[in-house]
């Protein structure tokens, strides 16, 4: 059913409600149309010169987008220049870093410490799986753990600090 079908057949509107709505707008007709077309003879039409098609950049448009690409052209070089001495130098840091594991690999102080964390990280691990299998994992649970975690945590750097005294890493 249309909204037309359920307007018609409700109550009809009286003459004061008829009165009181505005009129409706119409179009107006006249032939002023014609006079603003443009005469093909008239001074504003412009010409072009002879040598036109032999020029490189015919417009101003085209002007400015070689130029857009000229300068976009450099700053892809710039950026490709930026990025290459970025690589090289978080290839330096990465050398840096294996180095420092190899020449500290016999350094008891860091045996001990990956070892502590492996193994911690094992034990919290599998004692987090048994509490969540038997539903008894709560963010009480995790926040105690996280702060006994964060001790040990603490404890560990001032021990190994105390360590590394005896035990001096190589740089």
């Amino acid at each position: 059913m249309s909204y037309a079908d359920v307007a018609a057949r409700g109550p009809k509107q009286t003459a004061e409600e008829q009165a009181r709505a505005p009129a409706m707008p119409e179009i107006e007709k006249t032939d002023d149309s014609v006079s603003s077309l443009v005469d093909v003879d008239s001074p504003h039409i412009s010409s072009v010169p002879s040598d036109f098609e032999s020029q490189p950049v015919k417009t101003e448009t085209q002007a400015d987008r070689i130029e857009l690409e000229d300068r976009t052209r450099e700053a892809v070089a710039e950026a490709k220049e930026e990025a290459k001495r970025a690589k090289d130098k978080a290839k330096a840091k990465a050398s840096r870093g294996n180095d420092y594991v190899r020449e500290n690999a016999q350094n008891p102080v860091l045996i001990g410490n990956a070892l502590t964390v492996g193994i911690l990280g094992t034990v919290i691990g599998v004692g987090a799986y048994r509490k969540y299998v038997r539903d008894e994992l709560s963010w009480k649970v995790v926040g105690a753990w996280a702060g006994v975690v964060g001790l040990f945590a603490a404890g560990d750097y001032y021990v190994s600090q105390y360590l590394f005294k005896k035990y001096p890493t190589k740089k």
